[in-house]
Parts: structure tokens; sequence; C-alpha cells
């Protein structure tokens, strides 16, 4: 059995990479919480008041014998918009930035090599602003916060914004899916 990896990725709201990162094969498991800000133990509503610093991040682990970095990444660029500055959709601030804090050196290589392919291939029509910084304390998010989608699937934010996150990634990416026991 292989070692379990860890990385922890902003994208927006926490619930909508939560959700795809789940369906994904190779991923053990996936919590919602804070990271890079300058608060200790930070609140849902002092991470949205944008003064903490804090994004809303994923901390993923997953198996590199299953999926790489990479595929996560590739992921992460799909469904989501890095060339929006502090925004994702309708949700703007800080919180909202696309970051990858990376845990290891060859993640930190990994992420700006996929950046750069990007950006060669003008692969979006916009520059990618997305930060790329070593991981800080993580900080779990509220418990009502974990496994949102899963329990609030119908609520209109999941409806409009996470649900068709979730199809993208289940019609680009369906060969990485995780298998139905």
């Amino acid at each position: 059995m292989s070692t379990l990896e860890t990385t922890t990725l902003a994208g927006g709201c926490f619930w909508c990479l939560e959700a795809v990162y789940d369906d994904m094969e190779g991923v053990h498991s996936v919590e919602s919480g804070y990271m890079g800000g300058h608060v200790d133990n930070p609140t849902y509503k002092q991470v949205c008041m944008g003064t903490t610093g804090h994004a809303e991040v994923v901390q993923v682990k997953f198996d590199p014998a299953v999926t790489s970095f990479r595929d996560l990444l590739e992921v992460f660029f799909s469904i989501h918009d890095p060339t929006t500055l502090n925004q994702q959709g309708n949700d703007t601030g800080t919180q909202y930035r696309s970051a990858i804090f990376t845990h290891t050196p060859a993640q930190a290589r990994a992420a700006a090599e996929i950046i750069r392919e990007l950006t060669t291939e003008r692969y979006f029509s916009d520059p990618i602003v997305t930060q790329v910084v070593p991981a800080e304390k993580f900080y779990l998010a509220e418990d009502y916060h974990q496994e949102y989608f899963t329990n609030n699937a119908f609520q209109p934010y999941c409806q409009f914004a996470v649900a068709p996150k979730l199809r993208k990634f289940r019609e680009k990416f369906a060969s990485k899916r995780k298998r139905v026991q």
C-alpha cells in the first residue's frame, strides 16, 4: 500500500471543491477549512468578512499510486476560473482566491509546470492568477461545512454553483471518478 499525500487547494467556495474531489478516484478524504491568513482558529463568519486573510480551502489526502498530484491539478484548473483575482462567479473577496498550497517541493514544481503549460497553450484567454505558496496551518471549518453538498444538494446555492462543477467533472473526467462498490 502506498503512502497518502496531502495537498491543499483554494478555488472559490470550498463546498464546490469538496464535492468534486470526494468523487475522484484515489482521493481518500477531503476536509473543508481555511488557510493562508493571520488569525488563529478563524470562524466562517470571520473568514467571510475578509479580514483574516484566509482562503476557503479543501485539504485533500490522496493515494499517488492511484491518482497523481498533476491529475488533481488538471481537475482543479478545469472546475474553477484561475484568471479572476479574489473571485469565483458571484463570490468575491480574498477568501475566494485561487491558490495551491504546496506541501512538498515536488508539488511546488508540478504546480508551476502546469501553470506554465496552460499559459503557453493559452488555455485561458486571461492570465492565470493562481498563487502557488507553501502550505501553512490548516484550520478545519465548522462541522456543518463538511460534506456540505452531500447533505444539502437541493439548497439553491448548491444547485446553482456546486452541482454544475460536479457535473462538469463527471463529464470531462469520467475515467477519474470513483468506482461504485
